[in-house]
C-alpha cells in the first residue's frame, strides 16, 4: 500500500466468478506479500470483473466510481489500484492497517 495526500495505491488479489461481492481482508501471497483479497460475481471477460471490484471498492470507500482507476494487471488476478481520498479514510473503509504497508 502507498499513499500520498490525496490517494492511496494498492495491490488486489481478485478473484472472479466469486459467489458473491466482497473484500475479504488482507491476505499475504506466497512470496511474502501483502494484498487486498476481493472477489466479484463477474466474470473475467471484456474487464467486466475489474469493472465489479472497482465499484466495490469504491463503493466500500464512499467515493465515486471514477476515484478508483486500475493502474495494472487488467488480464491478471494481481492488480494495482489507486483511489482517489484521503488516504487514512479509505484505509480505515477497506479495514486495512496503515502499519502494514506492502
Amino acid at each position: 500500500m502507498v499513499t500520498s495526500r490525496d490517494h492511496l495505491v494498492l495491490e488486489v488479489r481478485l478473484t472472479p466468478r466469486a459467489g458473491r461481492d466482497a473484500i475479504d481482508g488482507q491476505a499475504k501471497l506466497s512470496d511474502g506479500r501483502s494484498v487486498l483479497a476481493v472477489r466479484v460475481r463477474a466474470m473475467p471477460e471484456k474487464g467486466a470483473a475489474n469493472v465489479a471490484m472497482l465499484r466495490l471498492l469504491a463503493k466500500t470507500c464512499g467515493v465515486g466510481v471514477t476515484s478508483a482507476s486500475l493502474v495494472s494487471g487488467a488480464t491478471s488476478r494481481l492488480k494495482t489500484v489507486r483511489l482517489k481520498g484521503d488516504p487514512r479514510t479509505l484505509s480505515a473503509a477497506l479495514g486495512l492497517d496503515r502499519g502494514q504497508a506492502s
